[in-house]
């Protein structure tokens, strides 16, 4: 009888974690479905869709400027949702953004062409980019900390790299769902109209997440503190006052893992079709290893735990400043059948080694009762500087060096140096001794109110 009874608790908090693991893989895959999509969709089609009127260079930059514009609102949209998640939850910020990711991506979809309203449909296109921008500036801090919170002493690495499995996974959908258009219906077709397939699909897979999420609730730690009153009135300013170090931190550690992904998964495709005049291959190479992702992203996470994250970061971060000089030299003049080869490198070893780790790297920089604010913030203000601006950059560096991307390659090289500075800085929880645990006043006041209801009980 005692053991039936000691066990069913056990087996319910298995339950709540596999489902809080499933709602972070299902929600973030969707979110970044619909980011990912818009920034292949910038890469083959937009210029010409939204910017009919000028040279296809120029159409490109302009193409790649509105999906940037998209990473000038993630930090906005991450201090919201720092501001509220740290004050009403986590789970209902997470709600709400797959709500205004899916509305945005779905009216994309439906959106006219400049042919047909002129300079309205770059208005829209670009008021809709901002509207996915606060979405995704909402989702990954949320998401990330809902399943390291939720994670057993020991294993927050591999709990939190399912959050980082949601970017392989929406990579992976997003690229699958252009490919089979343009597979099914033929290149002209998705360049006139069927590129707007995938993003009413969108809407499908946004219900899918909603009833997902919907049966998931904060962590213990996160409702003790709020069931106690204990939450800070303004967490973002408290973030900037108490733990500027964990917010350049994390800025430092987005600096180099996500320029070096959009060169990957966005402009590499521009690149291939100027230099080699094939963007299919790159999308197929895309499609392999968003594939190999979903089991390379947890590889990482979990051996984040046994051996530390920073060596692991310090070490692709070098690989990365390196490999892209080799990387480029090969799209110019390698064999096109390996290219999927040189993808797998790039991706699953030397992206996936510093991404993985990631959620749970960064909520170890924080304390519960502000770690929304200070995760979101440091996380989508590094995205500004490396995965927003590297799309547009590249094209400009590449045309400043006359068609050669060597200067695109020391940008690359600058974000790795400054990426390993701050992994020398960030507190490991993967070989340190680091609690997830309230700052030392709200530690204070929950004990004091433990304290005074034991008396009570007592009286």
């Amino acid at each position: 009888m005692s053991q039936t009874t000691s066990a069913t608790p056990e087996r319910t908090t298995q339950q709540r974690r596999r489902r809080v693991l499933a709602a972070s893989l299902v929600g973030t895959t969707i979110e970044w479905y619909d980011f990912y999509l818009y920034a292949q969709a910038a890469a083959l089609v937009f210029g010409a869709t939204f910017f009919p009127e000028t040279t296809p260079a120029v159409a490109l930059i302009a193409s790649f400027a509105t999906y940037g514009v998209g990473f000038l609102a993630r930090p906005l949209g991450g201090i919201i949702a720092g501001h509220l998640g740290d004050r009403i939850g986590r789970k209902q910020l997470l709600v709400g953004s797959l709500l205004l990711m899916g509305i945005a991506t779905l009216l994309i979809g439906l959106l006219p062409t400049y042919a047909q309203i002129g300079i309205w449909a770059v208005v829209a296109l670009v008021v809709l980019r901002l509207a996915q921008g606060l979405s995704a500036g909402a989702e990954w801090g949320g998401s990330a900390l809902l399943s390291v919170e939720h994670a057993p002493a020991g294993r927050r690495g591999f709990f939190g790299s399912f959050t980082q499995m949601g970017s392989a996974g929406g990579l992976l959908l997003a690229t699958a769902s252009i490919w089979g258009v343009q597979g099914i219906l033929g290149t002209q077709a998705f360049q006139e109209w069927a590129w707007r397939i995938p993003f009413l699909f969108s809407a499908v897979l946004v219900v899918i997440g909603l009833v997902i999420r919907l049966g998931v609730e904060d962590a213990a730690e996160f409702r003790q503190i709020k069931q106690a009153g204990a939450v800070r009135r303004y967490p973002v300013l408290e973030v900037l006052k108490r733990h500027p170090r964990g917010v350049l931190v994390t800025i430092g550690l987005r600096l180099v893992q996500p320029a070096w992904f959009s060169i990957l998964t966005v402009y590499s495709l521009t690149y291939l079709t100027n230099a080699r005049g094939d963007s299919a291959i790159g999308i197929q190479s895309l499609l392999i290893v968003g594939a190999i992702s979903l089991i390379s992203t947890p590889l990482w996470g979990w051996l984040s735990d046994r051996i530390g994250r920073r060596r692991i970061a310090i070490g692709a971060a070098i690989g990365i400043g390196v490999a892209v000089w080799p990387f480029f030299a090969f799209l110019d003049h390698g064999p096109l059948a390996l290219v999927w080869l040189v993808f797998l490198v790039g991706m699953n070893v030397l992206h996936d080694a510093i991404y993985g780790p990631q959620a749970a790297w960064f909520a170890e920089q924080f304390p519960t009762d502000l770690r929304y604010s200070g995760v979101s913030l440091g996380y989508q203000v590094g995205s500004i500087f490396s995965n927003g601006l590297t799309p547009l950059l590249a094209v400009v560096f590449v045309e400043l060096g006359g068609g050669s991307p060597w200067i695109l390659c020391v940008f690359i090289g600058v974000y790795a140096v400054l990426t390993s500075i701050a992994a020398v800085f960030a507190k490991d929880g993967g070989s340190d001794d680091v609690e997830l645990a309230a700052s030392d006043d709200v530690e204070a006041e929950l004990d004091a109110l433990v304290e005074g209801e034991g008396a009570a009980q007592r009286a």
